[in-house]
């Protein structure tokens, strides 16, 4: 017979208690919001209407933004819910199931960016051959499978979390559900799910990484080896849109994750980096500094305006 209660609800104490902060910050994370989805949905759209954006780097760029879309959306409605609402709950289910997509968008976003830093590489390095290697059937196998094993790391690691037990009174100190956030809350035994939370994390993130870091390795070498400086500049302008989007990811996540789960200032203003603030900088990170974007952009205009 189990000696504890079982909880039906967790208590998300957010970001602060103060009401009057709470309105400002619903203020903040709403523009912030509606900026994310409005970015992403431009690049989605300026990328599908521009038939000169048809390649596989803005192919991976329109997924990146359609994932940002996703990761953004599992979080902050439920962000902003709580600071309007005075009882501030979720689910155990609604719970597991957003620690479920946080874990599934956040890894095919991790993935996604591999695949991205290989497209570089190949566009470096091989640039003749560069449309017969990235052809249009390993672009769309290369997402799937960038989906298909994120979800099955999440998978793995939700279907372990289900057998933790926990406590009444539970108090998460976050704004939303993270895996690492509620092994504090149980009243059982967290070693397998942290075993497979921990092996996840480095044979998934840790591998992506590594690949990253592999490829630029490999660029920058073919970038060197360029004779004109115009050219080395040129080739380096390709790749720092996604260098500056892999540092923002990795940077706030590795972060996040080594810190302890002390409901800390710190660690929520990491994870607002990855999951809130990061899907809106994105739009813009790939906008301001790409001028085919730019030129896109203004065809559209002015062939609709």
């Amino acid at each position: 017979m189990r000696n504890h209660s079982a909880v039906s609800e967790f208590i998300l104490l957010g970001l602060s208690a103060d009401t009057q902060i709470q309105g400002l910050l619903f203020v903040l994370f709403l523009v912030i919001y509606l900026l994310t989805v409005m970015g992403n949905i431009m690049m989605l759209v300026v990328i599908k209407a521009d038939t000169q954006l048809h390649t596989p780097m803005y192919f991976f760029l329109g997924q990146l933004s359609f994932l940002d879309l996703c990761h953004s959306s599992v979080t902050v409605p439920k962000l902003l819910e709580n600071l309007l609402s005075e009882k501030k709950t979720i689910s155990v289910k609604g719970c597991l199931t957003q620690v479920f997509f946080v874990f599934a968008t956040g890894g095919t976003e991790s993935c996604l960016l591999a695949v991205m830093a290989y497209d570089r590489y190949v566009a470096i390095t091989s640039p003749l051959l560069y449309g017969q290697i990235m052809s249009t059937q390993l672009c769309v196998g290369l997402v799937w499978g960038s989906w298909g094993l994120a979800f099955l790391d999440a998978l793995i690691n939700i279907l372990v979390a289900l057998n933790l037990d926990f406590c009444e009174g539970q108090s998460i100190h976050h704004f939303s559900c993270e895996l690492p956030s509620l092994y504090p809350l149980s009243c059982s035994d967290v070693s397998a799910s942290f075993t497979v939370l921990l092996c996840s994390s480095f044979v998934h993130f840790f591998g992506n990484l590594l690949m990253i870091i592999f490829s630029y390795v490999r660029i920058i070498s073919a970038i060197l080896s360029i004779s004109s400086a115009t050219g080395r500049n040129k080739a380096f302008s390709t790749c720092f849109s996604h260098l500056t989007a892999v540092i923002f990811f990795y940077g706030s996540g590795f972060l996040r994750y080594l810190m302890p789960n002390s409901g800390s200032t710190q660690e929520l203003i990491f994870s607002l980096q990855y999951s809130v603030i990061t899907p809106m900088l994105n739009p813009l990170i790939y906008s301001l500094k790409n001028k085919e974007v730019k030129a896109a952009v203004r065809r559209i205009l002015r062939k609709h305006l």
